[in-house]
């Protein structure tokens, strides 16, 4: 017998999270996450009762990505530990898993991944299956923010499945945007989109240890000139350019010093408030492509013209814009 999961009032959720319950933290970004109409309507009440805790530009969102093999959670790991243990600063981990697309189920599991962090009570980390959002970032990572930071957290890493479309997405929800990347590996340059480059605050070259450290010095040098060539933005700050290694602790601390001096420069100059208020109004928008999207595909006339249009499109009797249209005026007329 099939039953709805047992949620808690809305007034105990915001009280949960107001206390820091990490238990109560994780009931309601399950909320957040369902799909169910019942908990979109709940989980409205509690976004809109922990908002006024929210406004905290003491706290600093960071996203994190990096091709494959660069070592983002090991990264993560060791960072993570230094600003909780050496700052004194609560942290929340926001992995996004990338979820199979034949079990649905998540494929990373993050918190074996993240070994200290995961024993630390300063840290909190949250894996969340992507399923079919657009570039691997979930659905709710936004609103699971705004939780983690009424809770009292003041560093949110957000961490992408890697260099892609995502790293838009994550971009216009984090306040300083890291790439991670590898030395060694040919032409330093070769394969990272001039896109992803531009997003970039800082580049760190990770595994900085061994062999490999003056490889490292020699990309790091290579991205930095690569950086200048980009247009500088309205922030007040350029982008830099360090090495570390998450093995032998090297340079871990200099990037926590990028992150703060870029906090400290756009919190001086405004930009830091007016790019958060822009974040805002870009989440209004995306939330209404998304909702009337998922209308427009749940409604039962749409379901049963779809597979006629289709096979219409596929045999060329319409046009695929000519679909689109009639689709659409079968929507607005329903």
């Amino acid at each position: 017998m099939n039953s709805l999961p047992k949620r808690l009032a809305p007034s105990a959720y915001i009280e949960g999270i107001l206390a820091y319950d990490r238990v109560v933290l994780s009931k309601a970004i399950t909320l957040i996450e369902s799909t169910l109409q019942s908990d979109f309507v709940l989980a409205r009440e509690v976004l809109q009762g922990i908002l006024p805790y929210t406004q905290n530009t003491k706290s600093i969102r960071i996203g994190i990505t990096g091709v494959p093999g660069v070592g983002k959670s090991t990264f993560i790991d060791v960072f993570g530990t230094f600003i909780t243990n050496k700052c004194n600063k609560k942290l929340a981990v926001l992995a996004i898993d990338p979820t199979s697309q034949r079990t649905k189920g998540s494929i990373m599991g993050d918190k074996t991944r993240m070994e200290s962090l995961s024993m630390n009570k300063n840290a909190y980390i949250r894996p969340s299956a992507t399923g079919n959002a657009l570039g691997g970032v979930a659905r709710r990572t936004r609103e699971t923010i705004l939780l983690c930071e009424a809770a009292g957290f003041e560093v949110i890493i957000v961490e992408t499945v890697g260099v892609g479309q995502s790293e838009t997405l994550v971009k216009d929800m984090v306040d300083f945007f890291l790439l991670l990347m590898l030395a060694g590996a040919g032409d330093e340059l070769q394969g990272i989109k001039k896109g992803i480059m531009e997003m970039a605050d800082a580049v760190t070259i990770t595994k900085a240890d061994d062999n490999n450290v003056l490889e490292a010095n020699l990309a790091k040098i290579e991205y930095q000139n690569a950086l200048h060539l980009f247009r500088a933005d309205n922030s007040g700050w350029f982008p830099q350019v360090s090495v570390c290694s998450a093995l032998t602790n090297k340079g871990i601390k200099s990037v926590w010093k990028m992150v703060e001096k870029y906090q400290t420069i756009t919190q001086n100059n405004g930009f830091f408030d007016r790019n958060r208020q822009q974040q805002q109004i870009s989440w209004m928008h995306q939330t209404i492509k998304q909702i009337l999207e998922e209308q427009f595909y749940q409604n039962e006339i749409i379901k049963n013209l779809l597979p006629d249009i289709e096979k219409d499109i596929l045999e060329n009797k319409i046009a695929p814009t000519s679909a689109a249209i009639q689709l659409i005026d079968f929507y607005k007329n329903k």
